[in-house]
């Protein structure tokens, strides 16, 4: 895709089938010293095809079995949706790094960094899962994070807006409520585990804000009313509950928050 050869490696993680060695290949990924050079996208994985393994199969959401978490077998579904939500996020960060040049250095630091996080993240998960005999890729998954990618890929302020500042927020406002369920359930260690994903995901969503502001300010636009627009424009619709607090923490404005507010009653 490039001569640069840290984005070349960058690419070879966004490629890897393997979840094992997508991960090893994100851990031997050493931070960005320098603007990386890119030269086009040649040999980059298009959005719609990053690395991934055959299986999850995925299928549409409404096939997604959802279990109470009072069994084993639906704490195992919510730790397996959870984990494919990690993996995708692997592959959101990447491709964020590999798929939009020109931007500052911290741009890329940042989004290196997160890739670092969510490939922990995702071992985490598949760790938990070993512990109930289950394994990544035993029930089938929903492919709704990545589809956002594939329609951001043209530009990243849409990306920004639209992968890190409405899905992957969606995760700060459903994650208490299933720490709250495996809490109740007895599964503190699971709730552990999920009780550090939201407090990292925190940051990577104010990664996003603050990316998105800063394209925001290159093109004079307003922030509050671009990402309103944009939500027009690509048909999402915000569902409750809505974690204010943490998505102020993550850099949601009072405006922002109101305009979010007042679209889900």
């Amino acid at each position: 895709m490039t001569g640069d050869p840290w984005l070349a490696t960058v690419a070879e993680a966004l490629r890897a089938t393997s979840p094992e060695a997508k991960c090893a290949a994100v851990a031997a990924l050493r931070a960005p010293t320098e603007q990386p050079a890119h030269a086009g996208n040649e040999g980059l994985p298009t959005a719609a095809h990053p690395g991934r393994p055959q299986h999850p199969v995925l299928v549409h959401p409404r096939e997604v079995a959802h279990r109470g978490l009072g069994t084993p077998a639906g704490r195992v579904a919510l730790l397996h949706a959870v984990a494919h939500i990690e993996f995708n996020a692997i592959n959101l960060a990447l491709d964020a790094i590999a798929r939009f040049g020109g931007l500052p250095l911290a741009y890329y630091h940042d989004w290196w960094s997160v890739a670092q996080d969510e490939a922990r993240h995702f071992q985490m998960l598949v760790r938990r899962l070993q512990d109930y005999d289950a394994h990544y890729g035993d029930l089938p998954a929903h492919n709704g994070l990545w589809e956002m990618a594939e329609k951001t890929a043209h530009d990243p302020l849409h990306r920004m807006a639209l992968v890190p500042r409405v899905l992957e927020a969606r995760g700060l406002d459903v994650t208490p409520g299933m720490i709250q369920r495996l809490e109740q359930a007895g599964d503190h260690d699971s709730a552990a585990i999920l009780r550090t994903i939201l407090a990292e995901e925190v940051h990577h969503v104010a990664i996003g804000s603050h990316w998105f502001n800063w394209h925001c300010a290159q093109r004079g636009l307003t922030p509050e009313a671009t990402f309103v627009a944009l939500l027009s424009d690509y048909g999402v619709h915000i569902r409750p509950p809505l974690n204010q607090s943490a998505r102020r923490e993550a850099g949601f404005s009072t405006v922002e928050l109101e305009d979010l507010g007042s679209s889900i009653r």
